[in-house]
């Protein structure tokens, strides 16, 4: 397959040898009550510490699907695990928790079973385009109604293309993951080798079924001329490219959510660490922006961590990989290790323009943070850097 994706070797899947003879291999038990995640199969991917470019926080759309009858096509998209009440039922059937299509049929008696091409789609917009990584395709409660194969396509339309311009004859779209089998009320993760930037994804079910949850991991590469025409943008923004490199902990929370856009809904929805016990330590969390910047100034939120927000904070930039010889890759101050307020938005203006590469944010002793900005612009050599990988289409 061109380009190469594989399934993660943390998700067991048949092959296509084992569904011709057992077309039920990857079925899960019918719910037997009690907690239904209880025999929910899972894994380990590690691609799923990168952003979600699904994710509805940063404008991803499920934009159309060919087929909603029994489950609505945004149920894709949303951010809690899905829920399933045995008790449920519409005037259609079960109401799902996910994205499910009504049953294909054959062409006629004599052919009662659809035929082998046949499949239902759903296209999804990326709220940030980018790099794709990994998929996960999660058919939570879809235990015996879960697609027996899905495959994933990818393709890249600049602007707020609509549906029949997606679905014209001449867009390209690319294959990230072949038809491939997938478990029954699973999390089917997929690694992707493509490298190209996209903006939009088209999920296949073959032949028809249901799908709880889809989340599209990867690197952001956004449009340079439009971050140019900006003018002051905040250089750690995933939405302009910013990304988290490692943090010492991420026991309540992902760090990757400091860097999303808008501001925090609630206490979970930034980054908090379990409470640090040995002293003469303390948290971190490292960033890596999109590209070289100057930053000039420097926002720092702990909205609704009211006991448990870090008692004070340090920042420290880097300008190159760390152990380049010179002064690049080398960490200096860029904020003093300052007090923080709980539930406060904090804004410092640096002494002078800083240009980096790489920010660390230092929590004492330890303590959540909600969001942080880093307001600044390119320098030439980050907007030359940037518009390569842009034009080059790869990250």
């Amino acid at each position: 397959m061109t380009p190469e994706a594989h399934p993660n070797p943390n998700t067991p899947h048949d092959t296509h040898e084992d569904l011709h003879e057992d077309p039920h291999a990857n079925d899960a038990a019918p719910y037997g009550g009690g907690d239904p995640y209880a025999d929910y199969r899972t894994g380990d991917f590690p691609f799923t510490e990168l952003v979600d470019l699904a994710d509805r926080r940063l404008g991803a759309g499920v934009v159309a699907a060919n087929d909603e009858f029994f489950a609505q096509r945004e149920n894709l998209l949303v951010r809690e695990r899905a829920v399933f009440d045995p008790e449920r039922f519409g005037h259609k059937g079960k109401i799902m928790d996910g994205w499910e299509t009504r049953r294909r049929r054959g062409a006629d008696a004599g052919h009662p079973f659809p035929a082998a091409d046949d499949h239902d789609w759903a296209i999804v917009r990326l709220g940030a385009p980018g790099v794709v990584r990994g998929i996960v395709v999660d058919t939570a409660h879809f235990r015996g109604n879960y697609p027996q194969r899905i495959s994933v396509q990818a393709t890249s339309l600049d602007g707020s293309p609509s549906p029949e311009a997606l679905l014209a004859p001449g867009v390209t779209w690319e294959e990230l993951v072949p038809p491939t089998p997938v478990r029954g009320h699973a999390a089917n993760g997929f690694t992707v080798t493509s490298g190209r930037r996209h903006t939009h994804l088209r999920l296949r079910l073959h032949p028809d079924g249901g799908v709880a949850r889809l989340r599209v991991h990867g690197e952001v590469v956004p449009d340079p001329e439009w971050l140019e025409l900006l003018g002051t943008i905040d250089l750690l923004s995933v939405l302009n490219g910013g990304t988290c490199d490692d943090a010492s902990d991420r026991f309540y929370s992902s760090p990757t959510q400091i860097i999303l856009p808008g501001t925090s809904r609630k206490m979970d929805d930034g980054w908090e660490n379990r409470r640090r016990r040995v002293r003469d330590t303390n948290d971190w969390v490292r960033f890596r922006l999109a590209a070289q910047g100057l930053v000039r100034a420097v926002e720092i939120d702990t909205a609704y961590l009211k006991g448990n927000s870090a008692g004070w904070i340090a920042l420290h930039g880097r300008d190159g990989e760390s152990g380049e010889s010179g002064e690049n890759g080398e960490w200096t101050e860029l904020i003093p290790r300052t007090r923080l307020q709980p539930d406060t938005p904090h804004r410092f203006v640096l002494p002078a323009p800083a240009v980096v590469t790489h920010v660390r944010l230092d929590a004492f002793p330890d303590g959540g943070v909600a969001r942080m900005r880093l307001h600044g612009s390119l320098t030439e050599a980050g907007a030359a850097e940037l518009r390569s990988r842009y034009e080059n289409g790869t990250a």
